[in-house]
């Protein structure tokens, strides 16, 4: 038998913890199992992942030699901060004398940590002078912090981003004595002593805990008989080594979500998206901008971070949200759920067992409103009415969705609830989704402003099994298209499965000249290549923060060379068709191609003055869409003239304010994102290092497009 190559994922939800294994050639699923999620296991979520792993490679007959990735998403690192399972950290401050020694002294002896739960990291804090800092020290101070109760250390140095030798003493200094330390400029090169010991006493605070899981899931894992790395998802959608999860475990928060966007991305061909994945009882929501999730730093205690986690906002809102209703009117959906109220939704139950149904009022849980609506049936049994129960009975649920369910059984339990609002049962469902409708609008909105995405440019994408109960409404009212993915109640998984190894470097440059972009790139590079990818997968993405000097490097790479790219193929004419069906209003014919490389399309289509232009790959992906673009291809030696002219002939002026066109790069089959560059000086500066390598002859792919929005 032909040996196979098996990618698994895992991911780990609240309730349940399923497992995907992938043909690493095809990508088709080969394996999948679940299992409960073990909050409540000595082991805690670790066993369940280790159950689920072994599960799903005895039931589907796979080889444990096959396995050439496997990785796992965890909730550990976000529960552990929410229930309070944290150890209390010392900090060591350092830094010079004098001035120095005042400010450095105040700015690291962080006070406990309030988790916004009524739950605190504890801390407690001395401070050394550089001069001072050696194993023995260190050891001195080391053991006063101990006799404080500290049993994790965290190490902070004034301008530690520059040199890390100290810092990385008291790590030594502190296994030595048997302890965990947390190096700050480990985590984060950003200036801002605060924040970075701040983000430094929360990764120590979880140490133990994730030490604890990753150990035994590892040693599981060997014991399989897998040889290759254990990776864990990080919050900002790739992966890492297990080993580095161990330095770094605060990376892995909301990895859950990570997960799903990433699965999502996988299968979602438009490049411009609002992502919902949509539970039980709520649902996270967060950005895709030209093809990657929007990543932001995390706030713990209402205090920022130096922690890159998706940009997500949660709402109290989902597909088993119940109804709210007094004085014959609905009052709200959510935010508690049927699972939270102990009931089965209306729209899953055998339409046999409806019988005179009662409208009842209740209070799920103590403290809770006396207005959430449930039905009595005739053996006594009760059932509640949800968002899903509403999108079946609207017909706004395919058979082929996970939602799907008994109409019939719906529109008989809603019908007590619509007589008792004086309006008909499909009235009832729209009102039920409007008040759902109500609490999506405004973050779809906040996010369009927030990432510049022009309305006609977005698709909701849905995930998880509650997602064509919102999605569809949602996308008819806002007027714009949406998508559910294949497997989208298992895309989780698929996306720890199919995730791609990243690290990133930050570093504060003043006017960064081609040469620091290139060191920093460098640095990037070799992080991701030490974490496990191949060198030639990895690429690096450069984005420069005008407001801030930040200069941010973020690299991404696979962990073997792949032996296919094409696991899709898409002539230009199927191409045509995917652009045609991303422009809302537009005909085929209207649709024209501008430009054609080895590995992409470009198709133009002129709409209400503007062109609309779609970067299509040959695997069917769209890459870029913007609603007011122009493409050329021109020699390398060429970039700078070319990119020049397109640059003048796409800004926009509005008012005072001059708005610079987002540009981008297309270099064999690679992407190259260069959006919110301020000025044509620094756009060419970050695009002379892409240039450094690629011969002058060498024929490359420029897409230009004004940024102003309606």
């Amino acid at each position: 038998m032909e040996k196979r190559s098996i990618r698994v994922g895992i991911d780990v939800g609240g309730t349940h913890t399923k497992a995907v294994a992938l043909d690493n050639a095809t990508h088709e699923i080969v394996g999948e199992s679940i299992v409960m999620t073990s909050h409540d296991d000595p082991m805690g979520v670790a066993a369940g992942v280790i159950e689920c792993f072994e599960k799903c490679l005895t039931q589907n007959g796979i080889d444990p030699d096959d396995v050439v990735f496997i990785a796992h998403s965890t909730t550990q690192a976000t529960n552990a901060l929410l229930e309070g399972d944290v150890a209390k950290v010392g900090i060591i401050g350092m830094g010079a004398g004098g001035l120095e020694a005042m400010l450095a002294k105040r700015q690291t002896n962080i006070p406990a940590i309030d988790l916004g739960t009524g739950r605190f990291i504890e801390t407690c804090h001395t401070y050394m002078k550089v001069k001072d800092v050696n194993k023995e020290s260190l050891g001195k101070a080391i053991d006063e912090l101990k006799a404080q109760g500290a049993t994790v250390i965290a190490g902070s140095k004034a301008f530690g981003v520059d040199d890390l030798k100290e810092e990385l003493l008291v790590r030594e200094a502190a296994q030595e004595k048997g302890m965990l330390a947390s190096v700050a400029s480990d985590i984060s090169k950003l200036y801002g002593l605060t924040r970075r010991t701040r983000t430094a006493a929360i990764n120590g605070s979880i140490l133990p805990k994730m030490m604890n899981t990753a150990e035994s899931t590892e040693s599981s894992v060997r014991k399989a008989g897998i040889k290759v790395p254990l990776m864990i998802m990080r919050g900002d959608g790739g992966v890492m080594d297990i080993t580095e999860m161990k330095k770094r475990p605060v990376l892995t928060m909301l990895s859950g979500p990570a997960a799903s966007v990433m699965g999502a991305l996988m299968y979602l061909r438009a490049s411009n998206g609002i992502y919902f994945e949509v539970g039980g009882t709520s649902t996270n929501i967060g950005v895709i901008k030209n093809g990657r999730p929007a990543v932001e730093y995390s706030i713990v205690g209402g205090h920022r971070t130096y922690i890159n986690s998706l940009d997500v906002r949660v709402l109290g809102v989902a597909g088993g949200s119940m109804v709210r209703a007094a004085n014959g009117h609905l009052v709200d959906v959510g935010p508690r759920s049927a699972h939270i109220g102990g009931l089965k939704y209306a729209v899953y139950t055998p339409t046999g067992e409806i019988e005179e149904p009662e409208l009842e009022f209740f209070s799920p849980k103590p403290g809770d409103p006396e207005d959430y609506v449930r039905i009595k049936l005739k053996s006594g049994k009760r059932v509640t009415i949800t968002n899903s129960c509403a999108a079946n009975v609207l017909g706004l649920v395919k058979e082929t969705d996970y939602s799907y369910g008994n109409v019939e059984s719906a529109r008989l339990c809603m019908k007590p609830l619509a007589d008792y609002m004086g309006v008909s049962v499909e009235e009832c469902a729209r009102q039920i989704l409007d008040k759902a409708y109500e609490k999506i609008k405004p973050v779809i909105e906040e996010f369009a402003e927030k990432y510049r995405i022009e309305k006609d440019q977005i698709t909701l994408v849905g995930v998880g099994g509650g997602a064509s109960a919102l999605l569809p409404y949602s996308a008819n009212q806002m007027n714009m298209n949406y998508s559910i993915p294949k497997y989208a109640e298992v895309i989780s998984s698929i996306g720890v499965a199919l995730a791609m190894i990243r690290d990133v470097v930050e570093r504060v440059i003043p006017n960064p000249t081609t040469e620091d972009i290139s060191k920093i790139k460098k640095e990037a590079a070799a992080l991701a290549i030490k974490n496990g990818a191949v060198p030639e997968t990895v690429e690096v993405q450069i984005e420069i923060d005008p407001q801030t000097s930040k200069v941010t490097a973020i690299a991404m790479g696979s962990n073997e060379v792949q032996t296919t790219n094409l696991l899709l193929n898409c002539d230009e004419e199927e191409a045509r068709k995917l652009a045609a069906g991303s422009i809302r209003g537009a005909k085929l014919e209207e649709v024209k191609t501008l430009a054609q490389t080895d590995a992409f399309y470009v198709f133009g289509c002129e709409m209400n003055g503007k062109q609309q232009v779609r970067l299509v790959d040959h695997r069917g992906f769209i890459k870029v869409q913007v609603g007011d673009g122009i493409a050329t291809i021109c020699k390398a030696a060429d970039w700078k003239a070319t990119v020049e002219g397109m640059w003048k002939q796409q800004l926009a002026y509005k008012t005072d304010t001059v708005l610079t066109p987002d540009v981008f790069l297309c270099v064999g089959g690679k992407v190259l994102d260069f959006s919110n560059t301020v000025s044509l000086e620094q756009l060419e500066i970050i695009m002379e290092s892409e240039f450094l390598d690629i011969e002058p002859e060498e024929e490359v792919l420029l897409v230009v497009s004004r940024t102003e929005l309606n």
